[in-house]
């Protein structure tokens, strides 16, 4: 059982930590993503930023943009590497058009969550999340303090 929990976390790739704090999770998908060679090797090494990208529906395809991914020093030279490129998502049908028909409702948006391996292609953990509200971004922020206070007491304690 442990072991497991070792692979899943060394399979992560990269983590969207603010949409945890911006957004209310509804459902959680795993995409697939068409990526350039370039770009796998720099998964590779970790040179990637997902804190500000999001998904977004053109013509029936989900694509994410503003996932940054920096090309290496060694990349190839006869290639020419964008670091913000528009990545499209692979998902079925039957699951994006149902996607669309959430998102069109007020307050809905798709939300990359992170990137991880799977049997050797990278996959995209997408969400359908509702934004949070400035009360509720405190109340997280109260219940991870609280959280906090509570570790560091039982810490002291069991000392």
């Amino acid at each position: 059982m442990a072991t497991k929990k070792k692979q899943d976390l060394s399979s992560r790739i990269a983590d969207n930590k603010k949409a945890a704090y911006n957004y209310f999770f509804e459902e959680r998908f795993e995409a697939g993503i068409v990526l350039e060679g370039w770009e796998v090797k720099s998964l590779r090494e970790g040179k990637v930023q997902l804190t500000d990208g999001y998904v977004v529906v053109r013509n029936g395809e989900l694509f994410v943009i503003g996932l940054q991914i920096n090309p290496l020093n060694s990349a190839s030279s006869h290639i020419t590497p964008d670091s913000v490129r528009t990545k499209k998502l692979l998902l079925h049908k039957e699951e994006i058009r149902r996607l669309i028909g959430k998102i069109e409702q007020k307050g809905y948006t798709l939300v990359p969550l992170n990137l991880h391996w799977k049997a050797g292609k990278v996959k995209c953990e997408v969400a359908l999340a509702k934004g949070k509200a400035e009360h509720d971004k405190r109340d997280t922020i109260k219940d991870r303090e609280g959280k906090r206070e509570v570790e560091r007491a039982m810490k002291k304690f069991s000392k």
